[in-house]
């Protein structure tokens, strides 16, 4: 290597330990300056009273992931035999492929094993590599023990699991305090959380148990020139989050209310003085989502049983429907409505008819939701409730209505529609993912909204589900 001095008065400016920085020069890593006060602040856990935590987020592109990887394996791991990690990251498409060639520029001069997800190092260190397509897949890893937890894009995690994955982070040694590595962009389900935890505390001068280091646009010098391009050519909302790494947007979650604790209810018995109806999202390659709902004599909604599949004919989907009915003690008759999204009635050929036809052939009569997206994303919003405002909720999801459970809280402002929900198409490979659930529960939701005097509504009297 060329003329060091300069990296090494930045690393001494940054607080590195000299220690710390000739490991990662032997390895081939050469830290640049962002990363290197990262770096720096990953020591300060080695401390008695120092912190536990380090949050790295900002602009997209400034090599985050790298400094991550190399602060857990080059330093921490090589220090301390035996040590175990986890580091955890929400895959997509390719993303096995997309690890494998960051460990391989990060590690090339580092000996380790890579088999089964597992990093090995010759000191019996190891970093468990957890991939998860959804939040579900995170439980798999609670009640498990690690010495350190790295997150990639941490913000993809909503503040129940990332707590939940944080009760992992425990140890039995006394030669090691735990610690959390944590990148981040702005944005995304856990942007409210990450900013609390991280972002806050650094701002005001306040941090305790916590360090954040902030990147900005030109951090990573070796980001190719098309990426900074399209960075430059953002606008509005995705401006501010991913070229300047702004955690003081008020983007992110759009139903920041939303606690599952607060929301989420045991499955009961529906008494038979509460109106009840039904709500379609309708899909084949994408999914049906249909939701049987409750109307309380207090004018409080209840989402009593979700109906999810995907690929199925429409008289399968009634049968099942049927068979959602029953099990809750409701008749089809007793059902008021059935709201179902504009695409159940589009004309499929004059032999084949519309899909509302050939489920009113299964003797299910669907009716043209209200698909007003900012009205439907209001009203839910209000149904959550304000803990701060003293307004109870009105709303209240039974706890085997899974996918909603999920969905909730990874819907985001749209950032070229503020006051709308962001569109989320579910992954194809897989069928998770996506916001058909919240679709769904819009048109169940908006066929329930107070008239003008304040009364509820008593649905269609002359419907027809029979």
């Amino acid at each position: 290597m060329k003329n060091l001095d300069p990296i090494l008065r930045e690393a001494r400016r940054a607080g590195v330990p000299q220690d710390q920085i000739v490991r990662f020069l032997s390895a081939g890593y050469i830290p640049q300056p962002k990363q290197l006060e990262f770096h720096a602040r990953a020591r300060l856990c080695d401390r008695p009273n120092g912190p536990s935590r380090v949050g790295y987020g900002g602009t997209r592109g400034q090599a985050k992931s790298h400094a991550e990887l190399a602060q857990a394996v080059i330093d921490d791991m090589q220090r301390f035999d035996g040590l175990k990690f986890l580091y955890l990251r929400k895959i997509q498409k390719k993303a096995l492929e997309s690890f494998d060639d960051l460990r391989r520029r990060v590690l090339r001069f580092v000996p380790h094993e890579y088999k089964n997800s597992i990093l090995t190092l010759p000191n019996g260190s190891s970093m468990v590599m957890g991939g998860f397509r959804s939040e579900g897949e995170i439980d798999s890893y609670i009640g498990l023990q690690y010495d350190g937890i790295v997150t990639e894009d941490a913000t993809t995690l909503t503040e129940l699991k990332h707590n939940a994955i944080m009760g992992a982070l425990r140890t039995s040694r006394e030669d090691w305090r735990v610690r959390m590595y944590e990148s981040a962009n702005p944005g995304q389900v856990g942007h409210a959380w990450f900013r609390k935890m991280y972002y806050d505390p650094w701002k005001c001068g306040e941090e305790t148990h916590t360090r954040f280091v902030h990147t900005k646009k030109g951090d990573n010098k070796f980001i190719n020139p098309e990426y900074d391009e399209y960075l430059d050519g953002l606008t509005g909302w995705l401006r501010r989050a991913w070229r300047d790494g702004d955690f003081e947007i008020s983007a992110g979650q759009f139903f920041t209310p939303w606690d599952e604790k607060v929301h989420v209810c045991p499955t009961s018995a529906i008494p038979p003085d509460w109106q009840v109806w039904c709500s379609m999202d309708y899909g084949f390659n994408h999914p049906t989502v249909v939701y049987l709902l409750a109307l309380d004599r207090k004018g409080d909604i209840h989402v009593v049983e979700e109906h999810w599949e995907r690929m199925w004919l429409p008289k399968q989907h009634a049968i099942a429907i049927k068979h959602m009915l029953e099990r809750n003690g409701v008749p089809l008759s007793r059902v008021q409505t059935f709201e179902a999204s504009p695409d159940a009635f589009a004309k499929r050929g004059e032999e084949e008819g519309s899909v509302a036809e050939r489920y009113e052939k299964e003797g299910i009569h669907l009716t043209p939701a209200n698909t007003d997206r900012i009205s439907g994303a209001a009203e839910l919003l209000a149904r959550l409730g304000s803990p701060e405002a003293g307004i109870s909720p009105s709303l209240h999801v039974f706890d085997r209505c899974v996918r909603l459970i999920g969905c909730i809280p990874e819907m985001l402002h749209d950032p070229h529609r503020p006051e709308d929900v962001l569109k989320v198409n579910m992954d194809a490979d897989t069928g998770e993912g996506g916001d058909d659930p919240y679709e769904s529960l819009r048109y169940g939701i908006m066929a329930a909204t107070k008239r003008p005097d304040g009364t509820m509504p008593n649905f269609l009297s002359d419907y027809r589900g029979v």
